[in-house]
């Protein structure tokens, strides 16, 4: 089996409520899927500008980094039955204009959740550890 590795970027977009610590999730009802923004680069990008683009085409919302977080590392077989490395960088970014009703087709929702419900609905329990990241750097800065 041929194996090939992968990249993506992409971001945990926070806010401070007065009630809570808020971020964004994308969500798509297909196959019930519940994620942080995040996509592959394009041709010259940086990894920040992978970030950042993904994160304004799939949620609507300009953002500014504050931040890198970490990675996120996964294997899998794609519909040629190549093995794929894919590492996925992370980064802390706050929202500086834009609006979710500009999200690309991608997603079905793009929402502010309480920090803590995110954790439990994400589909992907590898990124649990990005967001615990996340709250530590926020709290960090306060």
């Amino acid at each position: 089996m041929v194996s090939q590795k992968a990249i993506a970027a992409g971001g945990v977009v926070y806010r401070n409520t007065n009630v809570s610590l808020e971020i964004v999730l994308v969500s798509r009802n297909e196959d019930d899927l519940w994620a942080l923004p995040k996509g592959r680069p394009e041709n010259g990008e940086t990894i920040t500008q992978t970030a950042i683009r993904e994160v304004k085409e799939e949620t609507g919302l300009e953002v500014e980094i504050i931040e890198y977080i970490g990675d996120v590392r996964y294997t899998f077989t794609n519909s040629r039955k190549r093995k794929i490395h894919k590492v996925v960088e992370y980064f802390l970014m706050i929202p500086t204009g834009g609006s979710f009703d500009q999200h690309d087709e991608e997603f079905d929702e793009v929402d502010w959740y309480d920090i803590h419900h995110a954790s439990k609905i994400l589909t992907h329990k590898n990124q649990i550890h990005i967001i615990d990241k996340a709250v530590q750097i926020i709290h960090s800065l306060d």
